[in-house]
């Protein structure tokens, strides 16, 4: 079977995207929110990180030829702005650290 057929792969991308998606919405109104609003956004990020983390550990360990294609392609598109996707979750967990510190320093 090939790994885009999977219906977990399949049902995953959708509910990731749509999580993914659902909470950058919520996000544009971050400095609207109260402390523990803040807090719990953070949270729901650092959690969205994680399966898409996993997710990408999926095809980079796949054999097939259409998954190792989608991790080339990102690798490609991140290298444009002088990134991998190692580096891409580093800076996203970079900033949701320094969004925790502003909460502890407003607190």
């Amino acid at each position: 079977m090939a790994f885009f057929d999977s219906e977990i792969i399949q049902d995953e991308a959708k509910r990731l995207f749509a999580d993914y998606q659902q909470l950058m919405q919520l996000g544009s109104t971050y400095g609207k929110f109260d402390r523990e609003g803040k807090k719990i956004y953070i949270d729901q990020m650092e959690t969205i990180m994680d399966r898409y983390r996993v997710f990408m550990k999926r095809f980079e360990l796949s054999e097939d030829f259409q998954a190792k294609l989608t991790v080339e392609q990102l690798r490609t598109q991140l290298g444009q702005f002088g990134l991998t996707p190692e580096r891409m979750f580093e800076q996203m967990q970079f900033t949701l650290e320094r969004m925790k510190q502003q909460l502890e320093v407003n607190t």
